[in-house]
């Protein structure tokens, strides 16, 4: 890992530090704008559609995007780009299959949670109980990507040797965040996140080509390099075709289950204003993927010509770049904005996780805790936590780690979400049974996988993948099976879009 010693640069540390400070002293203002479960699960259902857009798309890309999609790429090249193609149509799908009927069903009852939803939607106990399970089990996955990626950047930023030092500096920022300002803290930080997130992908692209020397003089240094060679460049660059359509078919159907995603409609004051928000927040996605694509080919290039050493840890190629050859300021600015997209990304999982513990499950056993705001605020330190130990212990890239979580909410979430939102014949053993099957399916073949037990299935092939596809035929096959149940008049009406 290439250090970066605070006073050899201080205008990056600076900006950092600031950040970081800046950070705690919203979390400080916005616990007393928190005055109850409403306000911390969901900021008060009071948020505009700019605040949503960019409130989803921070969540939704973060460090994952900043920092892991360029390490995934000098890994394994173009072929990381099936992982964000379906960004070109999941904002429309997000908001025409999903977002206003949530948004609705939230206006007629109490929901805070996707798993309220489902309960909502399908009643029982088991359906939303295991929403609860899968929420908070994906919860600590991708929490624990932003916490790697965290400890990554602190890690070059101010020269720690430690990443455990770093991550845990890290984690005490954001704990002290997240439990006094939750849902509030973070909405009221995501437009000025999301706006650094813009400006600064726009900046590293065209400092790529700069550095570079255009588009044509990079890709032909990494086309004609012993050691990436023409295969980097093209559609499946060094992974399976089964990997390549697997990473599409997950993260193009499996957004429709991400907690962290469909939470934000809750938030929105007017369900009218949703007609805008593929294009706000379709477009801000795109944007932010220059960063992606300007440093996942940048560095190999670099590191081709000789301009750079061969990177040891492929997730540190988004800092090397910032650090060698961006100017101070430009560095500072956006490795404030990596920070900032982490930070809003974060907090989200930790507010949807606590949900989950606090509120959603305890329910689900019929057990609903008092001052649910208070344990709320205990459960997020906890999730953080292990989410720590879970991101040191699994030691993988930012991006799988994140991938992995994606995976999980999408087995177990989509099928549910999507079709039960739109077909009345989806009952709540149909919903459990797609729930516990993606998420049993998902975890056990992952956890093969990491063991390299997988070998009866075609190389390639994600395990997130088949948990999802299995879902899906849980799902539709039960529903078949079963009669139709009855759903309550409000809610028809709010489905009925």
């Amino acid at each position: 890992m290439t250090e970066l010693p605070v006073l050899d640069r201080p205008w990056i540390a600076t900006a950092a530090a600031v950040y970081l400070a800046l950070v705690v002293g919203i979390g400080v203002w916005a616990a007393g704008r928190t005055r109850n479960e409403r306000d911390f699960f969901i900021a008060g259902q009071g948020i505009g559609l700019v605040v949503t857009a960019l409130a989803t798309m921070t969540a939704a890309f973060s460090g994952f995007a900043f920092l892991g999609g360029p390490g995934l790429t000098y890994s394994i090249g173009l072929s990381s780009l099936w992982i964000v193609l379906p960004v070109s149509f999941t904002a429309g799908l997000l908001c025409w299959v999903c977002g206003s009927r949530l948004r609705r069903l939230a206006g007629v009852r109490e929901i805070y949670t996707v798993p309220d939803a489902v309960a909502c939607r399908f009643g029982g106990r088991w359906a939303p109980g295991l929403a609860a399970v899968a929420v908070a089990l994906g919860t600590v996955g991708y929490l624990a990507s932003q916490l790697l990626a965290l400890g990554v950047l602190l890690q070059a930023i101010f020269g720690v040797e430690s990443l455990a030092l770093a991550m845990t500096f890290g984690l005490g920022v954001l704990v002290v965040y997240g439990v006094l300002g939750g849902m509030v803290a973070g909405v009221y930080t995501d437009v000025v996140q999301g706006l650094l997130m813009l400006g600064a992908a726009v900046a590293i692209f065209a400092r790529a080509l700069e550095v570079t020397g255009g588009w044509r003089e990079m890709t032909r240094s990494i086309a004609t390099s012993d050691a990436f060679g023409s295969s980097f460049l093209e559609p499946l660059g060094k992974v399976p075709v089964f990997t390549a359509f697997g990473f599409l078919f997950v993260f193009g159907v499996g957004v429709l289950g991400q907690p962290h995603m469909l939470h934000k409609f809750f938030m929105i004051d007017d369900v009218r204003k949703l007609r805008w928000m593929p294009l706000v927040l379709g477009s801000s996605q795109v944007v932010c993927l220059l960063l992606w694509v300007g440093i996942g080919l940048a560095v190999p290039a670099l590191v081709a010509r000789g301009a750079l050493a061969p990177l040891v840890r492929p997730d540190d190629a988004a800092p090397v770049f910032l650090m060698q050859h961006t100017p101070d300021l430009l560095a500072g600015l956006v490795l404030a904005a990596v920070l900032a997209a982490i930070m809003s990304t974060a907090d989200s999982f930790m507010n949807i996780g606590s949900a989950a513990l606090v509120r959603d499950l305890p329910r689900a056993l019929g057990r609903p805790l008092k001052h649910e705001l208070a344990w709320g605020r205990a459960a997020v330190a906890l999730i953080a936590v292990v989410a720590a130990l879970f991101a040191y212990v699994y030691g993988d890239l930012i991006a799988l780690v994140g991938t992995f979580a994606f995976g999980t909410f999408a087995a177990a979430l989509a099928p549910t979400i999507a079709v039960g939102l739109c077909w009345e014949r989806v009952g709540a053993a149909a919903a459990g049974a797609s729930i516990g099957t993606g998420l049993v399916l998902n975890l056990g073949l992952e956890l093969l996988a990491k063991q390299q037990l997988l070998v009866w299935l075609p190389r390639g092939v994600l395990p997130s993948a088949v948990a999802l596809a299995a879902s899906f035929v849980v799902l539709l096959g039960v529903s078949w099976w079963q009669r139709p149940e009855v759903i309550a008049p409000d809610v028809r009406a709010a489905l009925d879009t």
